[in-house]
């Protein structure tokens, strides 16, 4: 089985692109699920199905599509698990309304409305899944809680036993007692999400795509979900990029425009690297329908599959030696001279000079650099490797520009 990930920004055409994708998969043969987590319900919309549910329905031949529903995914049948903790907060005077808020914590429902995929991939029912995420530019990082849970959850799982048995024999001090029933479910949801992140680190059967328009918002966006997704092991083979003004309007304010957008789409192409870009024009009209949708996938993929893997390896990677970070760059050059590495913030920002004039490729970091400075950088062949060691001087004294020390 095939899973495919579309995630961006709200607006940048996400839900249009998943289902363009779904429908000439489906139509190459592919037994096919198009599935959304977003609570907006636009596949409904870009359907054009106003009974689209949360179970699966036949748009045509080969596909099917499904609305999930995060607190059906909760309730069923973790909804004793969640009462529960409720039941804990309602014990310690909480009213029961903020006791159940409280008991959801932050991304639980986008985590559920992701055991949906551990579902339908142990159905075996289908050959390829696309999943339109969540527009929230935090929803990628839930598709990383299952690897960090799942690689302890079977120790937890055993601990669960043990805490159990505890719990029995000072069942007569204490009120407060985990039920069997609650324990099954813990080790079961533990159980699945084990197996949704081995689905999610397979980079043969999941891709993550970036949807962007050519604005400098929604571009940054889909970078840092790019550095995330390699960060923690999940594939990323495409860059989407839509809504692109074709050149030589005659208009002068349109054509301005055009040539803008065709500025920040070949920067984008050099910050994607080495992952190939598809250029989708700004069409005429709102996309909606069918025939519309089949159209717009034609103009990205042509005569491609779309359930094939563009691009499977590492544009990042990230070593831990002691205290230093170690983070290798793929980029789109391989000539040493003029060329700067500058940090700013949380960016690091790669400059090269070309024939043309200077190349800017700016690169996300991770959190763990925040209290790191830049010590070293290394170019080899066209990958950069840059070091960063836990920061003991201060700020003041830290460096930001490197320039020729490029050992």
């Amino acid at each position: 089985m095939r899973l495919i990930i579309y995630t961006g920004k709200g607006g940048t055409g996400k839900t249009v692109t998943a289902c363009s994708t779904a429908l000439k998969v489906a139509e190459d043969g592919h037994q096919t699920l198009l599935l959304s987590a977003d609570p907006s319900h636009t596949l409904t919309d870009a359907l054009g199905m106003s009974d689209l549910g949360f179970e699966p329905k036949e748009v045509l031949t080969n596909l099917r599509a499904q609305q999930i529903d995060p607190l059906i995914e909760i309730n069923t049948p973790y909804g004793n698990i969640l009462s529960q903790a409720a039941s804990l907060f309602h014990a310690r005077g909480i009213d029961d309304a903020l006791s159940y808020e409280l008991s959801m914590l932050p991304g639980m429902t986008q985590l559920f409305s992701l055991l949906k995929i551990e579902e339908v991939f142990r159905s075996e029912r289908y050959d390829v899944v696309v999943l339109d995420m969540d527009a929230s530019g935090d929803a990628l990082r839930y598709l990383y809680l299952p690897k960090l849970v799942g690689s302890i959850g079977k120790k937890l799982t055993g601990l669960l036993g043990i805490f159990g048995g505890f719990g029995r024999m000072f069942q007569t001090l204490s009120k407060l007692t985990t039920a069997a029933d609650v324990r099954g479910n813990e080790s079961d949801f533990l159980a699945r999400l084990e197996a949704l992140s081995i689905i999610m680190r397979n980079q043969q059967t999941t891709s993550v795509r970036l949807v962007a328009n050519p604005d400098n918002f929604s571009i940054e966006n889909a970078k840092r979900a790019f550095m995330s997704a390699n960060l923690f092991g999940i594939n990323v083979d495409l860059a989407i990029i839509n809504k692109i003004m074709p050149a030589g309007s005659s208009d002068q304010y349109y054509g301005k425009w055009a040539n803008v957008q065709r500025a920040i789409v070949e920067e984008a192409k050099a910050n994607f690297y080495p992952l190939p870009v598809k250029e989708v024009k700004l069409h005429g009209t709102e996309l909606r329908g069918i025939e519309m949708l089949r159209a717009n996938g034609q103009l990205i993929f042509q005569d491609e599959d779309p359930a094939k893997v563009f691009y499977g390896g590492e544009a990042f990677r990230f070593a831990i030696e002691d205290s230093l970070l170690r983070i290798t760059i793929k980029v789109p050059f391989t000539e040493k001279d003029d060329l700067d590495v500058e940090r700013h913030g949380d960016q690091l920002a790669i400059k090269v000079k070309n024939r043309a004039g200077y190349v800017v490729n700016t690169v996300p970091l991770p959190a763990a650099t925040v209290v790191m400075k830049l010590s070293q950088a290394k170019l080899q062949g066209n990958e950069l490797t840059v070091l960063f060691e836990k920061n003991r001087v201060s700020h003041d004294d830290t460096p930001s520009v490197m320039r020729g020390i490029f050992i």
